[in-house]
């Protein structure tokens, strides 16, 4: 069996696994890396965007040469080779986890208990839930719904159908290392450049294709392609902004506006100034079409392994 039935097999097992499983409560890989890449920026922080960039190296670098050597172990054995493909699929996907909180706060909404709502919001954004009331909150989640569609699930079958399980380790670590330092604070405003960076380069073609297909998968497709050209240029993140977008378009809603991270307010466009504003209801509709989004970007990435097989045979 060559390398493109091997992910077709793998990273389809590894989204059922995501599906029926969710992420693993204890131990996750995930975790682990950063558990790992927190004690490397201990050594090596330096107020210097050399010394982030060989953070990002050695704990990017590490966790693609980790995937590789893995890989290149279980290729003899079909059987391995897909089980750790669908392994490596099941651990850095996220649509499930992504799912259950973005329902629990919307239920959490329904039943008019706005503290519990912004209880559990740090779980899924890192906005500061105090300065948010229930539409607020609703925005909110539908907006990391949307981003995190392309950075938890198509991003990683994206570089996986590219460069098997070391494409998909490889992108999370990218992403959570942005997660970690890649933010504009005092401390990581150079030494999370790299990080920072690298994760837009590597975000990029996922992002695209989640654009594209929230638009198809959508209720309101027209909308989205208005908004996604209309409007993506406007945010602040390149990654961030087609994909917002496009599920703004999709759904409707207008997205974007003031927000607030840890103390610290942007006022950033309005996505789709056309639709109405976002309502607790439309939590479940992000999460339907994220859903939607990730099987179709698993048709889409095997098929485009299985095309570029066939023209290299």
């Amino acid at each position: 069996m060559g390398a493109d039935r091997v992910f077709a097999y793998g990273a389809a097992a590894g989204l059922l696994g995501d599906l029926l499983l969710g992420d693993p409560r204890r131990g996750h890989p995930v975790a682990v890396f950063g558990r790992v890449a927190g004690a490397v920026e201990r050594v090596l922080w330096r107020d210097h965007r050399g010394w982030g960039a060989l953070h990002t190296a050695v704990c990017a670098g590490g966790a693609v040469a980790l995937g590789a050597v893995a890989q290149r172990i279980v290729r003899p054995s079909t059987a391995a080779s897909v089980v750790l493909t669908g392994a490596a699929t099941w651990a850095v996907v996220g649509g499930t986890s992504l799912a259950r909180e973005a329902r629990g706060i919307g239920r959490a909404l329904e039943a008019g208990d706005v503290e519990a709502a912004r209880a559990r919001l740090p779980h899924l954004c890192g906005r500061d839930p105090q300065a948010l009331d229930a539409d607020g909150i609703a925005r909110a989640v539908v907006e990391s719904v949307a981003e995190n569609t392309s950075d938890a699930v198509v991003g990683a079958l994206v570089w996986g159908a590219v460069a098997g399980v070391p494409g998909l380790v490889g992108f999370r670590a990218v992403n959570t290392l942005d997660a970690m330092v890649g933010h504009k604070s005092a401390r990581y405003r150079r030494y999370g450049w790299a990080s920072a960076r690298l994760d837009d380069l590597a975000g990029w073609p996922g992002a695209r294709l989640t654009a594209v297909l929230a638009a198809v998968a959508g209720d309101e497709r027209r909308g989205a392609v208005r908004a996604w050209r209309a409007d993506a240029a406007k945010h602040p993140s390149p990654n961030a902004g087609p994909v917002e977008a496009s599920f703004a378009g999709a759904l409707g809603v207008r997205l974007g506006g003031t927000l607030s991270y840890a103390g610290r307010v942007e006022h950033r466009p309005v996505l789709n100034q056309k639709g109405r504003a976002v309502e607790v209801a439309d939590i479940g509709r992000a999460v339907r079409l994220s859903r939607r989004v990730g099987l179709l970007a698993l048709g889409v990435t095997v098929a485009a392994r299985l095309v570029a097989k066939g023209r290299t045979s």
